[in-house]
């Protein structure tokens, strides 16, 4: 072999090297920014919106869109600077008071005016949460369905319950004291998920429905 070809097969070789690895590390990188969300700027503040009526509804706060939520469904937690906002909730205007590091819930509901509800932060890897929020009129258990065990004790109107459970599938219902009013669907719970069960409506006509993250497309 020449010393001419020596430097040809040199320099193609460096030239697949630039392409194969520098290349592949940009296009990772690219790759690794798409599939991974933003991180939150420390001190920001944590907004979703629960839609508890009948039809589709919308909100703002601040510089963050919570747009076309279907009925008995939530939108995503986003994040912004912690403030003073006045939330616009569909037709309505809420103003909100947002600490730093903390998660809120914006709640409508058919006739009613919108609700802003905390929402601690979990951070256990090895359990689940489950968060019972009861803006209801009546005091509520959470139990197994056959009512034997107690799963999240008696929780006050407008009040809320937490209990860290082990991940698993449960089937469970609301009790007023001993009495059912309400079974649930199954729920399952995963490692470090939080699970909220919110309950609207009056004694009368409750509507229990589990809020999670919505899935992702």
């Amino acid at each position: 072999m020449t010393r001419l070809h020596r430097k040809h097969r040199i320099a193609l070789g460096l030239g697949l090297g630039l392409l194969l690895g520098f290349g592949g590390t940009t296009v990772q990188a690219a790759g690794d920014a798409a599939l991974y969300e933003a991180v939150a700027p420390k001190g920001s503040t944590f907004v979703r919106l629960y839609n508890a009526s009948n039809q589709e509804v919308s909100a703002n706060v601040g510089s963050i869109n919570l747009e076309d939520v279907s009925p008995l469904s939530s939108s995503g937690f986003e994040y912004l600077p912690a403030g003073q906002y006045s939330a616009r909730v569909g037709s309505q205007n809420l103003p909100v008071n947002l600490s730093a590091e903390h998660y809120y819930t914006l709640v409508t509901q058919s006739g009613a005016a919108p609700l802003l509800v905390e929402e601690p932060a979990f951070k256990s890897k090895q359990k689940a949460l489950l968060r019972v929020q009861n803006l209801s009129d009546k005091p509520l258990t959470l139990k197994t369905a056959d009512g034997k065990t107690e799963v999240v004790k008696s929780v006050e109107p407008k009040g809320r319950g937490d209990r860290e459970i082990n991940p698993v599938k449960a089937n469970l219902a609301l009790f007023d004291g001993e009495r059912k009013v309400a079974d649930l669907k199954p729920i399952s719970l995963a490692r470090g998920e939080v699970v909220c069960l919110y309950v609207t409506g009056t004694a009368n006509q409750l509507n229990p429905v589990w809020v999670k993250p919505p899935v992702k497309e």
